[in-house]
């Protein structure tokens, strides 16, 4: 078998899956109990006012500024407003309302006094000071936060707790969001064993469909993880037949080496076309793709942190595809320390990020053999991916990196 193949950037690789997948995963309404980590396949505006009405910010007096701006002065309780109240009290000249945090503003009033300016008087209160605000102090008024019509939140953004916040605050119970994709992963090779097992020679326990399909379903995703598929054509066939009936993507590690012995790499060649590149990273450069069925399949590379990686570059981006969101932007930071890189292929090192003296974000390897393939505990120390350009052969401390988070 040729091991010749197409030598591409990882930008020309990933441009190249992306095309697997042309359109994002249909949309569906759920309710805002069942909308955490979701993606908005639709824009969310305000209903209507936020806040819906003039309320108070402070528990105090709801005040006329005329009557209170030369204080010290006694002024006449006429009544009272707490928060959900629906009442509207008069007030007139020398006369306040005793008021609470939210409730609304009587019409009358257009200042609040809060408590501790005052006696705190049921009766008669002597307010002791004007608030300094001046007139309209301690008062939200109605279309403050969001007038109707207002964008609360984008499609493609991710409904985290903030956000929900907010679309329950502009009167949504339910809304648009994008099918989960279903994610496969399936891990290949008679040399793995379930976590938990016996080793024989030669053997290793199984780890990428782990860290994997856990990463997958932090990223938005529904995970389907079958058994390890053992090194028989006739399995892998099969194993893809069940997969690619079910799933938006496949992944799978240990079918993208050039080695004699990959028997995924040699049944998605013969029974999809599949293509296999060499991208130009470190670790990660065997790479593939095919369609299985009409359903995609991307082939990663089997060691442990090439894996995980690979799905970090190239996975990530096609479920950021499926689900409508933007990639996640990169940031900077200065290395901590110093370590060579291979010449000709971006280097990707996991790393841990601290804060340095300066305050400015310092990356340290989170293992001394840096991106060492088979070093799967870098994994369980990193937050981050570092990355040194293709052209550079050696980090310096005090380099400036790119860095993608891991979060």
């Amino acid at each position: 078998m040729s091991t010749t193949r197409e030598l591409l950037t990882l930008e020309q690789y990933v441009a190249e899956v992306l095309r697997l997948v042309p359109d994002p995963t249909p949309v569906e309404v759920v309710a805002l109990d069942d909308a955490h980590g979701r993606v908005l396949a639709g824009a969310v505006t305000a209903r209507g006012q936020v806040p819906a009405f003039a309320n108070s910010a402070m528990d105090g007096y709801a005040v006329r500024w005329a009557d209170v701006a030369d204080a010290p002065v006694d002024l006449a309780v006429v009544g009272e407003v707490p928060a959900g109240s629906p009442h509207d009290p008069a007030i007139g000249p020398g006369e306040c309302v005793r008021i609470m945090t939210g409730a609304p503003v009587p019409g009358d009033a257009d200042t609040i006094v809060p408590v501790e300016l005052t006696d705190g008087g049921e009766q008669r209160v002597h307010v002791t000071a004007a608030p300094e605000r001046g007139q309209g102090a301690h008062v939200r008024g109605a279309g403050e936060d969001l007038r109707a019509g207002d964008l609360v939140a984008e499609p493609g953004t991710t409904l985290t707790a903030r956000v929900l916040s907010s679309v329950a605050a502009a009167g949504h119970a339910e809304v648009p969001v994008r099918r989960r994709p279903v994610v496969a992963v399936a891990a290949t090779g008679d040399e793995l064993v379930a976590p938990g097992g016996e080793l024989g020679r030669g053997q290793v326990y199984e780890s990428n469909a782990t860290h994997l399909a856990a990463t997958a379903r932090e990223q938005g995703a529904d995970v389907v993880v079958p058994p390890t598929v053992r090194d028989d054509a006739a399995l892998v066939v099969r194993a893809l037949d069940e997969l690619a009936a079910q799933a938006d993507v496949v992944v799978l590690t240990g079918g993208a080496s050039v080695g004699a012995y990959d028997v995924a790499r040699d049944v998605l060649t013969e029974h999809a076309g599949a293509t296999y590149r060499h991208v130009r990273v470190q670790p990660g450069k065997p790479q593939g793709w095919a369609l299985w069925q009409g359903t995609p399949v991307v082939a990663l590379p089997g060691n442990p942190v090439s894996a995980a990686i690979s799905f970090e570059v190239v996975v990530r981006p096609l479920l950021d595809a499926l689900l409508g969101r933007a990639s996640r932007p990169t940031t900077r930071a200065v290395a901590a320390t110093g370590w060579r890189s291979p010449p000709g292929r971006r280097q990707l090192v996991p790393v841990r990020i601290t804060q340095g003296e300066d305050l400015r974000p310092l990356a340290t390897p989170s293992h001394r053999r840096g991106s060492a393939s088979h070093m799967v505990t870098s994994l369980a120390g990193a937050d981050a991916l570092a990355e040194v350009p293709e052209e550079t052969t050696e980090v310096a401390p005090g380099d400036l990196l790119t860095i993608r988070s891991l979060a």
